[in-house]
């Protein structure tokens, strides 16, 4: 069954190119698919194009495909192109010609549009709860040992005294600034194009405004061809949200793995959470973080790959979008999976409270040296050629308290204030919104 089915045969193996792998990537748009529906078809009514019974037996027959969906259940089946095919090919199974009348005033287009908006922005929704749970867990962490000093590096060369407190606390930061960018994407994910139809409107009086409340949007895509246009940028926007989280963590995921490695041994995984070798019975490995790493690299790849697809495409639907489904739609999963496996792993993080007793440490304190002479009167660079001098000679400079009292430093961490700014933006987003519209649809 196709949609757009006209008295011409397609010749079957160029049939099978053109679907590729539309009904597999379709599966993920499903509930969005159905959600959509109900709200068009209630809105039909309301212009006149479908009676109270027929609204009636249409919503009815929508919430049981939903129901589908949601208990796994829903298929797309062999010879049915795409998910919006399937939908009204059920509905026209059940309902005979009023299935039929549910495609009025809409296009093909700004379905598959609709229906990727409602899935991201599900998506990103989802996406930020896990990211705001793994900065709590990161903020525990950092306020739990915040005074068990270690390491900092430039270079990969001992640098400076840090903490754990530091170290964690940095990653609860940098997540906080994701969110900034999941928020950005939430925001363009938040607009409305149903009515937009294939990107010049309809001559039907479509009531856009009523599809956007019903559909729980901020607002619509007001101008039909941008609503076209906007396709490629929506995902766009959220490839580089999710590349942001992805970078974030792939870091985590990186130092993590140096970190418990026999020649750093900051940090003790648990053993159930590594790996073993086939030949060396010895080893324990950090699959886990490793498998993050490469799948965050994976994910901070996609609006490279989104570019290389639509980058150079004039205004208007072309089939090229279809390609960038299948590898757009699950990169929220992926990322989901590694940030609840670092929240899972986090929790049974051991850290080492006793690295700089280490005799090789002991140059690190050599600013605090620096600092402490300025402080008695010493100009910077005297001071600085001072110390040099003691490091040339041997003359070790001996580990000493610490006291470092600034904002953002390893005594004064602003825990605090990193929460409250997480907080400040989940607020911005309007959640209950868009989960409040879905319920309506489905049981009201």
């Amino acid at each position: 069954m196709k949609l757009w089915g006209n008295e011409i045969d397609l010749d079957r193996e160029i049939e099978m190119f053109t679907v590729g792998n539309d009904r597999e990537a379709d599966l993920y748009l499903a509930k969005a698919d159905v959600l959509g529906s109900i709200a068009h078809v209630k809105m039909l009514g309301s212009i006149g194009l479908l009676t109270d019974v027929e609204i009636r037996l249409l919503t009815v027959e929508l919430r049981a495909i939903y129901r589908t969906v949601i208990d796994g259940r829903f298929v797309i089946e062999e010879g049915v192109e795409d998910v919006h095919t399937q939908v009204e090919l059920m509905l026209t199974r059940s309902l005979g010609d009023i299935g039929k009348k549910v495609h009025s005033g809409r296009s093909r287009n700004d379905q598959v549009l609709l229906d990727l908006k409602l899935y991201t922005r599900e998506s990103l929704r989802l996406l930020t709860c896990d990211v705001s749970k793994l900065i709590d867990t990161f903020l525990l962490l950092s306020e739990r040992y915040r005074s068990v000093l270690m390491p900092g590096y430039t270079h990969l060369q001992v640098a400076m005294p840090s903490s754990f407190g530091l170290w964690f606390g940095s990653f609860a930061e940098g997540l906080t600034d994701d969110l900034r960018l999941l928020l950005s994407a939430y925001g363009i994910c938040d607009r409305n194009p149903l009515g937009s139809a294939a990107g010049y409107g309809s001559s039907f009086p479509l009531d856009r405004g009523m599809t956007t409340a019903l559909l729980g949007f901020g607002t619509m895509n007001y101008n039909s061809s941008y609503a076209q246009m906007s396709r490629g940028k929506m995902e766009f926007s959220a490839a580089f949200a999710l590349s942001g989280v992805a970078f974030t963590l792939s870091k985590f995921a990186y130092d993590a793995c140096l970190f418990c490695s026999q020649n750093f041994g900051f940090i003790t995984l648990p053993s159930e959470f590594t790996t073993g070798s086939s030949i060396m019975p010895h080893k324990r490995n950090p699959d886990v973080f490793e498998l993050i790493r490469a799948r965050c690299n994976r994910i901070s790849g996609l609006p490279g790959q989104l570019g290389t697809v639509l980058g150079n495409l004039p205004s208007g639907y072309f089939r090229d979008f279809q390609v960038t489904k299948e590898f757009f739609l699950p990169s929220f999963g992926l990322l989901r999976d590694c940030l609840r496996m670092s929240d899972r792993i986090l929790t049974r993080i051991e850290v080492r409270d006793n690295i700089l007793d280490d005799e090789k440490y002991a140059p690190i304190f050599s600013v605090e040296r620096i600092n402490e002479l300025v402080a008695g009167g010493v100009p910077f660079r005297d001071a600085y050629r001072r110390v040099c001098g003691e490091i040339s000679s041997g003359t070790v400079v001996g580990a000493r308290p610490v006291r470092h009292t600034h904002e953002g430093s390893i005594g004064n961490l602003c825990n605090d204030r990193i929460l409250a700014l997480r907080d400040g933006l989940l607020s911005q987003f309007g959640f209950e919104r868009a989960l409040e519209a879905e319920g309506r649809l489905i049981e009201s």
